[in-house]
């Protein structure tokens, strides 16, 4: 049997379901949940594309986010950026 890894991001048709989703991460006690999250969204959205736009490798990029390591805050908040992710309001 073929399996697919689940992305949440798959069945979310709305901006808001994003942001709520991602305001529950961001607010969990865990903040790996909050960076798996992230990492779902970028995977959906191309984590090439967004490596590019940050200016780093595309397996430097799947390596911070990939759960064996914690992100640098300065390459989570351009991944927020380039994504357009605002949870200002989730503090």
């Amino acid at each position: 049997m073929k399996t697919k890894v689940f992305n949440p991001f798959d069945y979310m048709d709305t901006q808001e379901e994003i942001h709520d989703f991602l305001v529950e991460c961001f607010n969990d006690d865990d903040p790996k949940v909050f960076i798996n999250a992230l990492n779902h969204l970028m995977k959906k959205h191309g984590v090439a594309n967004i490596a590019e736009e940050i200016g780093v490798n595309r397996e430097s990029l799947y390596r911070s986010f990939n759960g064996k390591v914690s992100p640098r805050w300065d390459t989570v908040v351009k991944v927020m950026k380039v994504l357009n992710i605002d949870l200002t309001e989730a503090a």
